[in-house]
């Protein structure tokens, strides 16, 4: 089995991006239930929408900040769920 990494992400709308993996699967994920059950400094900045457009890819992560403030597990994220 190879490794799962994200290739491409687009954002879509509100707190939706649709990320494409490396075997070719895209999946639409909305971090919207997340950022509001997780009240944390590290994440409130994200709320905003022009902080969440922020994403970028590293390292087949999608990640937000300089010092990858925000990020997922691929695998939870390739299974869209968070």
């Amino acid at each position: 089995m190879h490794s799962i990494a994200i290739t491409k992400a687009k954002y879509i709308k509100d707190y939706c991006i649709e990320l494409e993996f490396n075997d070719k699967t895209k999946r639409k994920v909305d971090f919207n239930t997340f950022l509001s059950k997780h009240n944390h400094p590290q994440y409130n900045k994200y709320k905003e929408i022009a902080h969440f457009k922020k994403f970028k890819l590293e390292m087949g992560n999608i990640v937000w900040g300089k010092e990858w403030d925000l990020v997922f597990p691929v695998y939870d994220l390739y299974s869209g769920k968070l």
